[in-house]
């Protein structure tokens, strides 16, 4: 391992070689191991993959036992198709894959998707009083459907058009819209354009994004039990939000100060819908100060 608190990215090819696979819930998943220490989740968002977390892989490995999955339907996993993709399953993956693991206690760091993951994850240790997980920290999510403000080409894929939207989608359709939702002085280079882009389409995984996408309607749906997350959360919490994010910047953050008691949020101006990829030296001193202070 590495030691280093350079936040350069790891090179796809190296991450993919990195990959491990289990089957869980009889699908195939790929999932990323490293470090020591308390074990640290990493819980990655839509459209992409854990290649997301490669900035900070190393450098959070100095501190905690990392795992990461590429969440079904995404990345290296299984993209099964037709299939009822929700929100319940992948936590239930995740549950399966830390069992696996040996682990019954965890901290959480998710984005986006990931963070509606993590939501679920809070609803069931309210539910069940277990206590699994330790601390949370969100990035860049919907955590408030009201306040969450879609591109067009989401809502597009989510509608009853999204077969037609996904079957059109191409590399620079995707990448413009990518680019849209990063902070206008870090947007994605084309290295990370063709990796994203590339592990979307792997698997014939264009055709499952109206299938994913549906966790949107999910949100709506299933509001007072994940806001309820959030609300009754025993474990400390922290949202680190970019800002500068159309989707679910400012505007996000205000709501989760009006609605989670005794909020912490650290702001990262400049920084768009990814903190984790435009800004990871931040993202990562913000991380290392919400778990020096628990």
């Amino acid at each position: 391992m590495p030691e280093t608190t350079d936040f350069k990215r790891i090179v796809l090819a190296d991450w993919v070689n990195l990959a491990r696979f289990n089957t869980l819930g009889g699908f195939k998943v790929a999932y990323w191991t490293a470090g020591k220490g308390e074990p640290l989740v990493l819980i990655h968002g839509f459209p992409a993959s854990s290649w997301d977390w490669s900035k900070l892989w190393w450098p959070l490995a100095q501190s905690y036992r990392l795992i990461a999955m590429d969440l079904l339907g995404f990345g290296l996993s299984d993209k099964p198709w037709p299939h009822r993709y929700t929100i319940g399953e992948q936590a239930e993956l995740i549950l399966a894959l830390l069992e696996a693991q040996g682990i019954d206690r965890f901290h959480v760091l998710a984005h986006d998707y990931g963070d509606t993951v993590t939501q679920e994850l809070l609803a069931r240790d309210l539910q069940g009083g277990e206590r699994r997980i330790r601390s949370v920290a969100l990035l860049n999510g919907g955590l408030f459907p009201e306040a969450h403000k879609p591109l067009f080409v989401q809502k597009l894929m989510a509608s009853p058009l999204g077969p037609v939207t996904s079957r059109l989608m191409s590399r620079s359709a995707f990448g413009r819209n990518m680019t849209r939702i990063f902070g206008v002085d870090n947007p994605p280079d084309g290295i990370e354009l063709d990796g994203f882009w590339h592990l979307i389409e792997r698997g014939q995984g264009v055709r499952v994004m109206p299938g994913l996408i549906r966790y949107m309607a999910e949100r709506e749906q299933n509001r007072s039990r994940w806001v309820g997350g959030l609300e009754g959360a025993i474990c400390p919490l922290r949202f680190i939000d970019g800002v500068d994010d159309p989707i679910s910047g400012e505007e996000m953050a205000k709501r989760y100060e009006a609605v989670v008691p005794n909020p912490d949020v650290l702001r990262i101006p400049g920084c768009g819908h990814y903190p984790q990829l435009e800004k990871p030296a931040e993202v990562f001193a913000a991380y290392q100060s919400f778990r020096k202070s628990q």
